[in-house]
């Protein structure tokens, strides 16, 4: 609530300008990714390897994406792109975090543009 009364104190072009400074902190939307990385340790399942001791094999490393309820996919991610998953996933959560900002901020600007269009009517 405090972000909505802060906006809502703002003059149309600070809104304005705000609005351009977020959509130029958006990273390049080519290079995101939705989903999560997960580290797993595995076991072989042949009895004379270390990991039947309980030394298990790893880090591999996993991509899973939600589709829906109850409904994922996933893959293996090579060691090489690790670095590059978990840059394009921070990505994804920087996209969607600004254009939630950008939307507020376009909400708040249509509520004042509809404002004095009803004054006039009366």
């Amino acid at each position: 609530m405090k972000a909505s009364r802060d906006r809502s104190r703002l003059s149309t072009l600070a809104l304005r300008q705000r609005r351009q400074g977020l959509v130029k902190l958006l990273p390049p939307v080519g290079e995101t990714l939705r989903g999560s990385l997960l580290e797993r340790y595995v076991t072989c399942g042949n009895p004379s390897c270390r990991c039947a001791r309980g030394e298990r094999h790893g880090p591999v490393w996993y991509l899973t994406v939600t589709l829906g309820p109850g409904r994922t996919k996933g893959g293996l991610v090579g060691t090489e792109q690790v670095e590059q998953v978990r840059h394009w996933i921070e990505n994804y959560h920087q996209v969607r975090e600004h254009l939630e900002r950008i939307s507020q901020i376009n909400r708040e600007l249509l509520r004042r543009a509809r404002k004095p269009k009803q004054a006039r009517k009366r």
